[in-house]
Formats: C-alpha cells, sequence, structure tokens
C-alpha cells in the first residue's frame, strides 16, 4: 500500500486507543489506528470486560433461575443449561459492538489499519498488514496505546486448555466439575463467580493472606465472607509453586508463603490471574530510545510524552490501574492536549468494580492508605439489610462505607458491597470530582426507595446521624 502522513498515528486500537482516534479526529486532527488484532476494542472488548460481563449475565440468570425464583412466588419445573447458546450469546455481544466501533471510525473519518505497527524512527511508523505486505506511515505524533496482557507465573505453563488465563476461561465446555483461581483480584473472582453458578466446584489460591489486595480491608473481608456463603473455597497466604497438565485433569503444587511443606491439590481447569503487564513487544521502542520503569511500564509525563518527542502513550502501558475506563480517559485528554485545550485525569477519582454478585464498587482512598499516611479521617457505614429498596429485591448482602476528612468533612473514599454497586458508586465519584463533602452527599435528594439511600445513610453516619439504624 502506499505510504500515508497523518498528524496522529494511534498503534494499539483498544479502548484507550481507539476513544483516542475518535475525540482527535473530531478535534481536527488528521488520525490513523493500528490494529493487530483484526478487531477494534483490545483486550476489554474483545476477551475482557464485556465478554465476561455477558457470561457474569448470563449465568446470573441462570442461578436465579434454578434456585432464587420460588420465593417470589415463580416456578419454572425443571431448569437446564445450554452452554453453547450462552456462549455463542457472549461471542454475539463482543461481534455487535467490534462492528460498532468500526462505524465509529467511518463516522468520525478515522483511517483503520489491520496489522502490527512498529517504531522504525522519528516520526515513522511500519506496519506488517493483516492481509499482507507492509505500509509506511508518517505522523507528527505517535502514540502507544497497546495494553497490556496477562502476566506469567514461573512454573506454570498456559495451553489456554486445561490451563488457562482469563481468555480461555471465557470459553470453557463442558463446565469444570472443579475449577482452581490462582489469584484473588478482580479478574480471578469475576470468572470464578461464572463457573461456580453454573456448577464448579471453585477453589482460589492466594499468595497473600487476603483477597481483592489494594480494596479496602473492612471491604474485602466482609466480601470474602459472602463468597464463602456461595461455595468459594480459598487457600490464602499460599505460594503456586507448580501446575502438570494431564489429559483430563490439573495437578496443583502449593506451600505456605511464609514456608512449609508442598501441598497439592487437583483440578479439571486451572485459570492464571495473577495480574496484567504492559504489552510492549516488538514496538520498535529501543530505535528510539523510549524509556521504560522497572516494571516494563513506558514512562510518561502528566501530559503523557515519553522522552521522544512526539512520542506519547496512554492505557495499561504506562503507570496506573489497568482499567478500560482509565484508559479512555487517558485517551480523550491526549486528544486535547494535542488540540491545544487542556486535557486531564484526575486520578484520585478513578473507580474500581467487582462484577460478582453483589457487586463491589471503590473509589478514592482505603481506611489502610490514610492511616498509613497519617490522614485523620471519619467513617460512615450503613447496611444493605436496612435498605428497604434492598429488602424488596431480597437482595441485602453488603454495606456502603464512606470516609471523610475529620476536619474538612471533605469526601475521601467510598466502598461498596451491594447488587448494583457499579452504578451506585459514581454518585461518589461525581461528588468527589468536585470535592465534594459527606455532608453534600447526605443532604442531597435520594429517592425512595432506592439502593442510593445507603450511600445518603452511610454519609449522614460519618457525623453520627444516620436515620435507618
Amino acid at each position: 500500500m502506499a505510504d500515508a502522513t497523518y498528524d496522529l498515528v494511534i498503534i494499539g486500537g483498544g479502548v484507550g486507543g481507539y476513544v483516542a482516534a475518535i475525540r482527535a479526529s473530531q478535534l481536527g486532527i488528521k488520525t490513523a489506528c493500528i490494529e493487530m488484532r483484526g478487531r477494534l476494542g483490545g483486550t476489554c472488548l474483545n476477551v475482557g470486560c464485556i465478554p465476561s460481563k455477558a457470561l457474569l449475565q448470563s449465568s446470573e440468570i441462570y442461578e436465579e433461575t434454578k434456585s432464587h425464583l420460588a420465593v417470589h412466588g415463580v416456578g419454572v419445573g425443571n431448569v437446564s443449561l445450554d452452554l453453547a447458546a450462552m456462549l455463542a450469546r457472549k461471542d454475539k455481544v463482543v461481534e455487535d459492538l467490534t462492528k460498532g466501533v468500526e462505524f465509529l471510525f467511518r463516522k468520525n473519518k478515522v483511517d483503520y489499519i489491520k496489522g502490527r505497527g512498529r517504531i522504525a524512527g522519528h516520526g515513522r511508523v511500519e506496519v506488517a498488514l493483516e492481509g499482507g505486505g507492509s505500509q509506511s506511515l508518517t505522523a507528527k505524533t505517535i502514540c502507544i496505546a497497546t495494553g497490556s496482557e496477562s502476566s506469567p507465573l514461573p512454573g506454570i505453563t498456559v495451553d489456554e486448555k486445561r490451563i488457562v488465563t482469563s481468555t480461555g476461561a471465557l470459553s470453557l465446555n463442558p463446565v469444570p466439575a472443579h475449577l482452581i483461581v490462582i489469584g484473588a483480584g478482580y479478574i480471578g473472582l469475576e470468572m470464578g463467580s461464572v463457573w461456580r453458578r453454573l456448577g464448579s466446584k471453585v477453589t482460589v489460591v492466594e499468595y497473600l493472606d487476603r483477597i481483592l489486595p489494594g480494596m479496602d480491608g473492612e471491604i474485602a473481608k466482609s466480601f470474602q465472607r459472602i463468597l464463602q456463603k456461595q461455595g468459594f473455597e480459598f487457600r490464602l497466604g499460599m505460594k503456586v509453586t507448580g501446575a502438570v497438565a494431564g489429559a483430563s485433569s490439573v495437578t496443583l503444587s502449593m506451600a505456605p508463603a511464609a514456608g512449609g511443606e508442598t501441598a497439592t491439590l487437583d483440578a479439571d481447569v486451572v485459570l492464571l490471574c495473577v495480574g496484567r503487564r504492559a504489552y510492549t513487544e516488538g514496538l520498535g521502542l529501543e530505535t528510539v530510545g523510549v524509556a521504560k520503569d522497572d516494571r516494563g511500564r513506558i514512562k510518561t509525563d502528566r501530559h503523557f510524552a515519553t522522552n521522544v518527542p512526539g512520542i506519547y502513550a496512554i492505557g495499561d502501558v504506562i503507570a496506573g490501574p489497568m482499567l478500560a475506563h482509565k484508559s479512555e480517559e487517558e485517551g480523550i485528554a491526549l486528544a486535547e492536549i494535542l488540540a491545544g485545550q487542556a486535557g486531564h485525569v484526575n486520578y484520585e477519582t478513578v473507580p474500581g468494580i467487582v462484577y460478582t454478585h453483589p457487586e463491589v464498587a471503590t473509589v478514592g482512598k482505603t481506611e489502610e492508605e490514610l492511616k498509613a499516611a497519617g490522614v485523620a479521617y471519619k467513617v460512615g457505614k450503613f447496611p444493605m439489610t436496612a435498605n428497604s429498596r434492598a429488602r424488596c429485591a431480597g437482595d441485602t448482602e453488603g454495606l456502603v462505607k464512606i470516609i471523610a476528612d475529620a476536619k474538612t468533612d471533605r469526601l475521601l473514599g467510598c466502598h461498596i458491597i451491594s447488587a448494583d454497586a457499579g452504578t451506585m458508586i459514581h454518585e461518589a465519584v461525581m461528588a468527589m470530582e468536585f470535592a465534594g463533602s459527606a455532608e453534600d452527599v447526605a443532604r442531597a435528594f435520594h429517592a425512595h426507595p432506592t439502593l442510593n439511600e445507603a450511600v445518603k445513610e452511610a454519609a449522614l453516619a460519618v457525623d453520627g446521624r444516620a436515620i435507618h439504624i
């Protein structure tokens, strides 16, 4: 194909990359986006956020129909699982959304180039095209938005059949009788929830002595108890030392992280979920000297610029939480900065959500972080058992926890376990974005009956004046 010249070339068509491309084009920047997967949307849309949420929804409906409708006076008789249909629905959701992103590219006049991009020099990108051949692009600005990949673990060889990453866990068939999840983070608990609902025994093995590292400790402990009631088994403080896959099973070896005798567990499938690492392989970074940190992430300043003029990076390849919405906001901010505007990202208000049932949602500081920083704070909590809408729905597991500055009452953090916590948390996100206080949240109208009344009550509880407990 003929060489082409652009104002901006983005390597990576994941959530950060495609959003940056659309916003840049809206601002009059001639933009091309290169994606090697053959489908836009990156990990999130193709093998991450979207297919996993589709399966979470389907598996939740299955479990509710099978076990929880009788109390509502709904009888359904024998309930059967058509796993093939469930997986096909998941694939259809992904296909429709990827086509939707391609439509948005056409609508916004973004050139979509299918292939593997590599920086060949200052202002030059070489693309090994999907259909064969190559194309050279000249760009005033290059943005690296290649995302992340599953982190490996010594002694574990992934085959995506018996030993799988989150990608393979999206397509298991049949339902494994026993699933071992290595890692008690967001992804492991979500995928464990899917297969537990569909009939698997689920054992979670975690190196630390707690689940959900980095989340508020009280919330993590409460959530672990809820998961155990659902049937999860946890082996905490255990170091995985190896896994041997056979024709129909896997034997996992582990030992106490603090030292001790090795033990083994047998399972049908082992899911490796020990985090993700920046994907920077084959990008030609060394050609122009782009600097990386000790974790392999690309170093940038607060405007996403690398040490090499004209080269920027966003999303999972740079520091910060590896979350799709963080990548999106960085993509928009970068496009606006390149257009001469004041794009920025407030990293203090990045929410995190575990899409289990109940959901867990968090924003801002945890108690542990505030104690370590020596910040005086107040806490208000409200149990979902006292929320009328939760009672009506029969979904009363969880609580809302609000943390505010002891002197100023400014909202410092909010942590929720509840059905639909991922929606509820955005009230706190917005309040924190505008430097709101617990009093601001408490004084605002909250329609009755709603789950968000629990947020209001927790805000009232910061000052010891909750009404319904």
